[in-house]
């Protein structure tokens, strides 16, 4: 992997946890936070895409930061149910 596609990774994933929060309306995570949530989001969504039949590699940056946000949002969702348990 080279610097740039690190680089990319890390902004998607930086993105796709600021999404997620927006979305989730959760606290704020700051940009560590946001790229953690957001790559742990692409990981979990890329697998629950390919479990329900669905190429998550589709679609370039703009698929990966669907994924990648679907999946923090579920993230941030599972989180939160299990902070009111």
């Amino acid at each position: 992997m080279s610097i740039t596609s690190l680089i990319i990774f890390l902004a998607i994933g930086g993105l796709a946890g600021w999404l997620a929060g927006k979305i989730m309306n959760s606290r704020r995570f700051g940009i560590v936070g946001n790229i953690v949530v957001g790559v742990v989001g692409a990981v979990l969504g890329g697998f629950v895409f390919n479990l329900l039949g669905f190429n998550a590699n589709a679609g370039g940056i703009l698929g990966a930061i669907v994924t990648a946000t679907l999946g923090a949002v579920m993230l941030l969702y599972v989180i939160n149910m299990i902070k009111k348990a």
